[in-house]
């Protein structure tokens, strides 16, 4: 099993006795550290400096800084194994990224960073196994949506309190880019208030904004406990963004689409411990012969999606594309072609059609001929792979003609729970499940009780039981919850537990593990399961 020793805490930068530091009110290192994207013998290192208080994140100004960083076997810093030193200049909003190669496979390290005479905190972050070794299992954390005006990181906290993960894959929405009010807001006086105020447009508001979210104590934790393996939704840039604009973007008043994507895009790649070729996020990242994770980037390459009135009624019918051509090759021939045992893709919105109304041809055919209703059925949300049907069937086409198994979808965007069969035809469902899917809530974004204003389990249960019943190939659904997944991936089985919060208005929040289900190796079929 790959899994963590002793976590490193979230700890306060820490002031090399006798120097003089940096000053109190303007932390050298208040964002923390992080790690992501871990290979075999490499790592991705962040952090971010603050040389004068002038140099606040998207200041634009600020002295050049040297920053000296060290990675370790060891948390006392005596065997280190690797270090050196980068600038940290106001171009890069002062932030510090280091790849650190020539490190061992499958190893624990521990890393930190210098300059002024301060160190950051300590991080821990650990290397991926040699691509060749066989692997007994492999425990990631999983997450999806995290509003800072919706509640607090409480998800967070309690993945970095476990020991047994290898890394957190971030599946997008890490941060939001309305401005205050304009989403679900805590009560006045919490302190969740977004920053800017105002809906972030420029490279200044998302950097700012950007800098917000990492000053978070439970995501700080998070970062400096485990390495993160992240890909961006929509709300990193704007709701429900395509190639050529947003749903959440007026070029009227916020300008050209191009320019505020590329201020968006920059600035993720300099405030997150992201691995990029240019802007290109989709990447690939193996496990042993266990298991494979490929990470895709539905927004940047997707043309607009159709609207729920008229949507796109059949792949025939389908002119779009959500993955775009070079990455869809990417993907299809990197699944068909795996040597890993399990072949898992971070997805960012859901792929399990969700559709309207019931789909058996021996009773509904008639009605849908007669009301013009496609026999694939209607999506309920085009924002999905539900919008994009030719992209869709191309992947799950390739996936059956080549008789490529154990695909398991890791999904976010939807801010709620779900576990399903992925069908070639949901009308001929049961027949033809070629994948399956495992979906999180929420961190803090609002669900369904949130939207409607009603307790937890009172309105939506009636809701989950019309959307199984309609939609066969959906074994397991939760409207309300706000929590994370923890997947355990073995050679017998994929299995999700998810983890709900008692409250995410309280900063203490518990959480409860409150369902798991499980993929056997051969099935494509979802089941529930006991507890990891």
């Amino acid at each position: 099993m790959l899994r963590t020793g002793a976590i490193a805490g979230a700890a306060a930068v820490v002031t090399v006795p006798g120097a003089a530091g940096a000053a109190a009110s303007t932390p050298l290192f208040g964002h923390g550290v992080a790690s992501g994207d871990p290979l075999p013998d490499a790592v991705m290192l962040w952090t971010r400096v603050t040389p004068t208080a002038a140099s606040a994140p998207g200041s634009g100004t600020g002295p050049d800084t040297t920053v000296r960083w060290e990675v370790s076997r060891d948390r006392d810093f005596t065997s280190v194994v690797a270090s050196g030193s980068v600038t940290a200049t106001a171009t890069s909003d002062h932030t510090v990224k280091v790849d650190v190669s020539g490190l061992t496979p499958a190893t624990e390290y521990f890393y930190r960073f210098s300059a002024a005479n301060t160190l950051s905190e300590t991080g821990r972050t650990v290397t991926a196994p040699a691509p060749e070794s066989a692997v007994s299992g492999l425990r990631l954390g999983v997450v999806s949506c995290a509003n800072w005006e919706g509640g607090y990181f409480s998800a967070y906290r309690h993945l970095a309190g476990r020991d047994d993960l290898f890394a957190v894959v971030h599946l997008g929405d890490y941060l939001y880019e309305y401005g205050t009010g304009e989403y679900s807001a805590m009560p006045a006086g919490t302190g969740r208030v977004h920053e800017p105020r105002h809906e972030i447009v420029t490279l200044a508001d998302y950097r700012i904004r950007h800098a917000q979210y990492k000053t978070d104590p439970d995501l700080r934790a998070l970062h400096a406990a485990v390495p993160m393996i992240a890909t961006w939704d929509d709300h990193e840039s704007a709701d429900n963004a395509h190639e050529r604009g947003a749903e959440n973007h007026d070029p009227a008043t916020e300008g050209d689409w191009a320019a505020r994507r590329a201020a968006a895009t920059r600035a993720y790649i300099e405030w997150m411990p992201v691995r990029t070729d240019g802007s290109r996020l989709y990447r690939r990242f193996r496990f042993g012969t266990l298991a494979e994770l490929s990470m895709l980037d539905l927004r940047t390459y997707r043309t607009e999606q159709p609207s729920l009135r008229a949507p796109r009624r059949s792949p025939a019918d389908d002119h779009g594309t959500l993955t775009g051509a070079r990455q869809m090759e990417w993907l299809t021939s990197g699944l068909t072609t795996s040597p890993t045992h399990w072949k898992l893709v971070g997805n960012p919105v859901m792929i399990t059609p969700l559709l309207i109304p019931p789909l058996d041809p021996q009773r509904t055919g008639a009605l849908t001929d007669l009301l013009g209703v496609p026999a694939a059925g209607v999506p309920v949300n085009t924002d999905q792979w539900d919008g994009y049907p030719a992209d869709r069937q191309r992947l799950l086409d390739a996936l059956r003609e080549t008789g490529t198994g154990n695909v398991v979808f890791l999904t976010g965007d939807i801010h709620t729970t779900w576990a399903s069969d992925v069908p070639e035809d949901a009308a001929l469902y049961p027949a033809g499940s070629v994948a399956t899917e495992l979906v999180v809530p929420s961190v803090t974004s609002d669900n369904i009780d949130d939207l409607l204003g009603v307790p937890p389990r009172t309105a939506t249960p009636p809701i989950e039981d019309a959307i199984r019943g309609l939609n066969r190939h959906i074994a397991y659904v939760e409207l309300d919850s706000h929590g994370y997944g923890v997947l355990d991936v073995t050679p017998e089985a994929v299995q999700m537990d998810w983890f709900f919060l008692d409250d995410r208005t309280d900063p203490a929040s518990g959480v409860t593990r409150a369902a798991g289900m499980r993929v056997r190796t051969g099935t494509a079929h979802v089941e529930p399961a006991p507890p990891l």
